[in-house]
């Protein structure tokens, strides 16, 4: 239970709890103007203190200028080492708990039991271990969102929906925590969750896929495996080039070698050409030498009539002797110059063709081998084609899978949906057990005739708990629905062992509540708690708390100190901010 809460700035006004009902009060002071407002004077700085020295993450409560050095402390019951606890905390330093005693490695024969200082962290896994029994291995239950149940918080609208604490909760999370309270199985009920998350990044990356930006990146199964017939392909080539590949230690020389020779015998084909120009000159020249004859001559001057005499036909043969040397004398020169070219094109060829066979054979050895560096280079473009192939298979699995998910997805809520119906089933008792307590308490508000009950349904994407109470939608009777529903919840857990003995509601609860439900939850509240052993603690305007005593119901045997008003010094702080 909850024994006080206090704090080291002197004008804080300590609240001292009791067990069963307690009634932290708001008056309206005589002085009071219209202006002034009871909203300010701490019923709801009380719920989010307990909050945060039961680990809850630093508030701007705590962490205003009027409050920042102060250290607020509160006192509970538990169970070692002396049965209660001190939990001091500030918003100077919200990351560190002073523990009083000390509850970690605290020796059990010393006779004073030190306190110690501790972690947040390590603050809410021992609140999580002591109150709720929750396991290390309990990953879906969480004693921060199970004292949200507890401890509604009028700033994160805690009121507005009985099954979760606040509206950012996730639904099967909240139903999950929930189940874990009121003894069903709550780890079926978060596997609804993991089914839900697992549909939202199907959703995301089937968006993604079709998206312009993202498709190369996600892309589809068919599409991958035409890429992969092409990666496979270039694979099996380069491991074929390596496989016949012949490493050649003089690489670079050979190849030096084979150009050498490739330009002799283009040198060799150059002057060859110009061989043959020289030969076809030198042959048509042969052809056009001939002996000059003088027989023509004769035949002018007979023409004419004149006849030639014997000395100067002498004259013509000696010159026409001299002129047939000359032409025999060219002609075996030309003659001569022709036999000289058709040898050289003769050995230029021999040449040409001992040069193609030298550069076939070094042509032939850069075929069959090659130089370290060009496998190493080949064998580099392998390991690349091979890793993009991997990567490209881990697509292809990725777009199978979440082409695959939905239906998935959809056998599995459906094989869920079987199996939280057959424990449904085979937890009747507890269920009946829930719906019996939430029945007599609401009809304790509004009697029988509204048959009130508690159901749980399994669906196909969630386990739906519903509060049935045939009434109007009015906030009041939705209000009173959340009360029945946190009590049934808290005495069940209670007797299980599975959460603590207090249960705190904050004046919103009662908002637009009838007075006569005002009083007969407070009866209520009052009963339960005396019989289960348990403790209530509810903030009340003065007024709403006057409608249930002109009800009958007495509320003087619960209401604690200090009782808290809308004066300067009459709130919980003991001043205004």
């Amino acid at each position: 239970m909850l024994r006080e809460l206090k704090a080291s700035d002197s004008r804080f006004r300590a609240i001292r709890f009791r067990p069963g009902l307690n009634l932290l009060v708001a008056d309206r002071t005589a002085a009071s103007t219209d202006e002034q407002s009871r909203n300010a004077v701490g019923k709801t700085s009380m719920v989010e203190l307990l909050h945060f020295l039961l680990g809850a993450d630093k508030t701007t409560l705590v962490t205003r200028r009027e409050n920042k050095a102060t250290a607020f402390e509160l006192v509970m019951d538990w169970p070692v080492p002396s049965g209660h606890i001190s939990v001091r905390r500030s918003g100077k330093d919200p990351a560190k708990v002073h523990l009083d005693p000390g509850i970690f490695d605290h020796d059990p024969g010393a006779l004073i039991q030190r306190g110690g200082t501790v972690s947040a962290k390590e603050w809410k896994s021992a609140l999580e271990r002591q109150l709720f029994g929750i396991r290390e291995a309990d990953k879906a239950l969480s004693g921060r969102l199970l004292l949200g149940f507890y401890l509604r918080r009028t700033e994160k609208n805690g009121f507005a929906d009985a099954l979760k604490p606040n509206p950012q909760t996730s639904r099967h999370l909240a139903t999950a925590n929930l189940c874990y309270l009121l003894g069903m199985d709550w780890a079926l009920a978060a596997r609804y969750g993991d089914l839900s998350d697992r549909e939202q990044t199907r959703r995301k990356l089937r968006q993604a896929a079709d998206d312009p930006v993202w498709k190369d990146i996600v892309g589809t199964s068919g599409d991958l495996r035409g890429q992969l017939t092409v990666v496979e392909r270039r694979i099996f080539e380069l491991k074929e080039q390596i496989a016949d590949f012949q490493v050649v230690p003089e690489y670079e020389e050979i190849r030096r070698d084979a150009e050498r020779v490739n330009a002799s015998i283009r040198a060799l084909r150059e002057a060859d050409v110009i061989a043959q120009r020289n030969l076809a000159d030198i042959e048509r020249s042969i052809g056009e030498a001939s002996d000059p004859g003088h027989s023509y001559l004769e035949r002018a001057y007979s023409e004419v009539g004149v006849l030639l005499g014997d000395q100067v036909k002498a004259r013509f043969d000696q010159v026409e002797e001299f002129h047939r040397a000359v032409v025999r004398n060219r002609r075996q020169y030309l003659d001569e110059e022709a036999v000289a070219l058709r040898e050289k094109l003769a050995e230029s060829e021999r040449e040409r063709k001992e040069l193609g066979n030298r550069q076939a054979a070094l042509l032939r050895t850069l075929n069959e081998g090659g130089a370290l560096d060009t496998l190493t280079v080949m064998q580099g473009a392998l390991a690349k084609e091979e890793a993009h192939r991997e990567y490209l298979h881990r697509r292809l699995d990725a777009a199978r899978t979440l082409e695959q998910s939905r239906r998935q997805i959809d056998q599995e809520k459906a094989a869920l949906e079987d199996e939280v119906h057959r424990d449904i089933e085979a937890r009747r008792e507890q269920e009946r057990q829930a719906s019996l307590l939430f029945n007599q308490f609401a009809e304790h508000l509004y009697g029988d005739a509204r048959a009130p009950y508690l159901t749980f349904q399994a669906r196909r994407s969630h386990l739906e708990i519903e509060l049935k109470l045939e009434a109007d939608d009015s906030t009041g009777i939705s209000n009173m629905k959340l009360f029945c529903f946190d009590l049934t919840w808290a005495v069940i857990a209670h007797r299980a062992g599975r959460g603590p003995d207090f249960l705190v509601h904050d004046s919103k609860l009662y908002d637009g509540v009838d007075e006569r439900q005002v009083a007969r939850a407070l009866e209520l509240a009052d009963r339960v708690t005396r019989d289960e052993g348990m403790q209530y603690v509810v903030t009340m305007n003065s007024d709403d708390l006057a409608k249930a005593e002109r009800m009958g119901f007495d509320a003087a045997p619960h209401v604690i100190t200090p009782r808290l008003d809308d004066s300067e010094t009459g709130g919980l702080f003991g001043f205004r901010f």
